[in-house]
């Protein structure tokens, strides 16, 4: 087993050639929905349950059940309220089960992306036909449901082989959500390319603020709030992204969305933050920077 996967060099945050988001904007706010569905009764996969409790536990289903009957529809209104599209991390198979959220999703020009077929389907011993089938079938689902060819990617329950990145770049997608290493978009070594990691954090995602960490709301609120003024500071230097991924069986809970809605008006009250979807970031970065980031990356790796 290699020490290191081999997927992007290290390239010190000082230094790097300095990035401007259009308009002038020193920070890219994004929103990560994560609309998934997770089954009652999945295949079984030898390397990870995907139930605490032995199957079936209706307990576990119904509350993630939640986020897709009362908790999204909660989430969307807010954004709503505040100009915000999502970049929905999504489990292709909902698509099948729940057209109503893809269809409101669709009409608002959110963007999807695939989060597998199922968040309760692991990668974990795919072979290549197994791993390019789920691929081929996020590309071909979406696309057909919403008319959006997908560009980006977050492995079904961060689940990867070795080949991931690389099959990714060869279907064309744009970026990945799967690498936590940086607050700036950052090349990723694949076999074809350009392919890019946009920032998508563990940090503030309210299912490790919640569940994990067993936060408050309020508490939720501080920290995505100090992250902000972090990351906006810092932007004035060279421009930074910020995500807030979510998950509507948490912050769609009554108690949860209405503190959490100060982070929102917190954000969207400051000048110089460019409201993108995710797709839109690894597009302008790669149109952009791309090429400055490789020629950087080589020349500090040549001085080394």
């Amino acid at each position: 087993m290699k020490s290191d996967p081999g997927l992007y060099d290290y390239w010190p945050y000082r230094d790097r050639p300095k990035v401007v988001w259009p308009g002038g904007k020193r920070l890219a706010l994004w929103v990560a929905p994560n609309i998934e569905f997770y089954e009652l009764a999945p295949p079984a996969n030898p390397s990870r349950k995907p139930w605490p409790r032995p199957i079936p536990d209706v307990p576990g289903y119904s509350y993630r059940d939640y986020g897709n009957r009362v908790g999204h529809w909660r989430m969307m209104a807010l954004m709503d309220k505040y100009g915000l599209r999502g970049s929905i991390s999504l489990s292709v198979a909902l698509i099948d089960h729940h057209p109503e959220i893809i269809k409101a999703c669709a009409e608002r020009g959110w963007e999807f992306f695939s989060h597998g077929i199922y968040n309760t389907r692991y990668c974990y011993g795919m072979d290549e036909a197994q791993e390019r089938a789920i691929i081929e079938d996020s590309i071909e689902t979406v696309e057909r449901a919403t008319g959006q060819r997908i560009a980006g990617w977050l492995a079904p329950a961060l689940t990867h082989t070795e080949r991931t990145m690389d099959l990714l770049a060869e279907y064309g997608l744009k970026y990945t959500c799967d690498l936590f290493h940086d607050d700036q978009p950052t090349p990723v070594k694949t076999k074809t390319g350009p392919f890019v990691s946009v920032p998508y954090s563990l940090e503030m995602n309210d299912s490790i603020i919640f569940i994990n960490q067993n936060s408050t709301p309020r508490r939720y609120v501080d920290i995505l709030k100090a992250n902000f003024d972090r990351l906006y500071a810092e932007g004035a230097e060279s421009g930074t992204v910020m995500c807030i991924p979510l998950h509507a069986f948490l912050i769609g809970q009554p108690y949860r969305l209405e503190p959490f809605e100060e982070v929102f008006e917190y954000i969207t009250g400051h000048d110089g933050v460019w409201l993108p979807t995710g797709r839109e970031i690894a597009e302008y970065w790669i149109d952009n920077y791309y090429d400055a980031a490789i020629a950087d990356i080589r020349s500090k790796a040549e001085a080394r």
